[in-house]
């Protein structure tokens, strides 16, 4: 059985990365997506679609429900009290190797800025790190990239 995946999306600047996180959530099957912190809606404070959202995600971003909020810490404490484990893609010292882990029924993930990843008051909100191993001189993928990868390994 699938597991059900909220996804939250704090400080993610770029819309292009944000358009492609929308279309890679369709593919991995993606309850929901929570937008917070300056991360683009896909939908503009004037009402407006935001072209740089539409011409990645392709659509997605018209059916996957989605909300905008300035700050999520209480709604962590609410889907932790419904069951879902909070889990970020992040490299940390607590950090468990992404293929290691099964996900449970009820999951939600965070995905943090593109230049900073996730502060470390995030990382402390979440269950579980999972951490995608780097093999080369860089130490990161781009944060849609990684996203991709790191869901379809868990989730796919």
């Amino acid at each position: 059985m699938k597991p059900e995946i909220i996804v939250v999306l704090h400080n993610v600047r770029s819309a292009h990365n944000v358009g492609s996180i929308f279309r890679t959530s369709d593919a991995i099957g993606v309850s929901k997506i929570i937008l917070s912190g300056y991360s683009p809606r896909p939908i503009d404070r004037f009402g407006r679609p935001v072209k740089e959202i539409a011409k990645t995600a392709l659509g997605a971003e018209s059916y996957i429900p989605w909300e905008g909020i300035s700050e999520f810490g209480a709604r962590l404490k609410q889907y932790r009290k419904d069951g879902y484990v909070i889990v970020g893609f992040e490299q940390d010292l607590r950090a468990i190797d992404y293929r290691e882990w099964t996900p449970p029924e009820r999951v939600v993930v965070i995905v943090g800025s593109e230049v900073r990843g996730m502060s470390l008051a995030l990382r402390a909100k979440c269950d579980v790190l999972l951490e995608i191993p780097m093999n080369g001189k860089k130490e990161s993928l781009n944060v849609s990239v990684a996203y991709g990868v790191g869901m379809f390994r868990v989730f796919g």
